[in-house]
């Protein structure tokens, strides 16, 4: 979080001229304050002991923009979801059983409680992406038909799927991670199944996601909620699917082991033409959906507020932000 100090000159004679030409003052240092608590920012912000926070409390947003700050948000290359556990043992191994989840959360609804700072994820790269393709399995709100896909896996109401999911109180790119687990919970809870959340701190539960599935550091967990960049297709697809990836190499936590992943990587390493490399990705993200080897939940915008000060800020459609152009009043 952080606190601009501005100042009309620079003692530097070398920077003077562009500093007198802009005829504005410029910001000269940054102090940055650790606040992991979103309730914590939001009040400092308020109370105007800061002038830039990240990830503003949801519930206060209306009363951040009433109160003349302003809130930027745009769509982001960054996903939040769960990424299941395959191996032996796990309560996902039954695809129907991953479909369910997928189709028991209500994410309009996940998008109210974060007072819109969110976009639905129904993939790993929305609808109309060159990398989408077309896959088969359509995530939506469908609990009907996640209670009959729950109930042909012989699950029920009364002999409910327990599941433990590893997540974080807050944390790099987590967004609000406890208030979005537990509407999962409830969701999920409606259609049969009894999620147990073991809640740790941020950096602990990324050296876990490096450790896998089948690490102790699991501590029982066949889910894991760390959020990732979808950029460039190794952090988007690749990582998390290719056999060769499982820990320690990279980030497939899980141990999904497909011959069917291995041959699509394959073709979209070794394809260099764009529109086929494309499609080539395409077909590799079509099958992730269609294998549900996520629950999707909402692609992150990237909220931040500011105060009355803070001026030309440029919310970026990415997790990097330019300063060189924002100044205080």
């Amino acid at each position: 979080m952080t606190r601009f100090v501005p100042r009309e000159r620079l003692e530097l004679a070398k920077n003077a001229e562009y500093w007198n030409a802009a005829r504005v003052p410029k910001v000269d240092r940054m102090v940055l304050v650790p606040m992991p608590e979103a309730n914590a920012r939001t009040a400092a912000l308020l109370s105007g002991q800061l002038d830039w926070i990240e990830a503003p409390a949801p519930d206060a947003v209306a009363q951040i923009r009433q109160r003349g700050f302003t809130v930027h948000a745009n769509q982001q290359p960054h996903v939040w979801p769960w990424q299941f556990s395959f191996v032996e043992g796990s309560p996902w191994l039954d695809k129907r059983v991953r479909q369910a989840a997928n189709l028991c959360v209500n994410r309009d609804e996940m998008k109210e409680l974060l007072a819109g700072l969110m976009v639905p994820a129904v993939g790993s790269v929305p609808p109309g992406h060159p990398w989408w393709g077309n896959p088969q399995f359509k995530i939506r709100y469908a609990p009907d038909e996640a209670k009959r896909l729950m109930a042909a896996a012989g699950h029920s109401a009364q002999k409910p799927l327990k599941v433990k999911i590893q997540t974080s109180a807050s944390g790099s790119g987590q967004m609000m991670p406890l208030p979005m687990n537990e509407f999962i919970q409830q969701n999920l809870r409606e259609c049969f199944f009894d999620v147990e959340l073991d809640v740790i701190e941020w950096n602990t539960l990324f050296t876990n996601w490096r450790m896998g599935a089948k690490d102790p550091t699991a501590r029982g967990s066949n889910a894991i909620n760390v959020t990732f960049a979808a950029m460039d297709p190794f952090f988007a697809f690749v990582r998390f699917v290719d056999s060769k990836m499982a820990p320690p190499t990279s980030n497939n936590w899980g141990f999904v082991n497909d011959p069917e992943f291995d041959r699509l990587v394959a073709a979209a390493r070794t394809t260099f033409e764009a529109a086929e490399r494309d499609k080539a990705l395409a077909a590799l993200h079509a099958r992730i959906v269609d294998e549900t080897v996520f629950l999707w939940a909402a692609h992150d915008v990237g909220p931040r507020a500011t105060s009355p000060k803070v001026k030309n800020v440029i919310q970026p459609q990415s997790w990097f932000i330019d300063f060189s152009p924002v100044t205080m009043d």
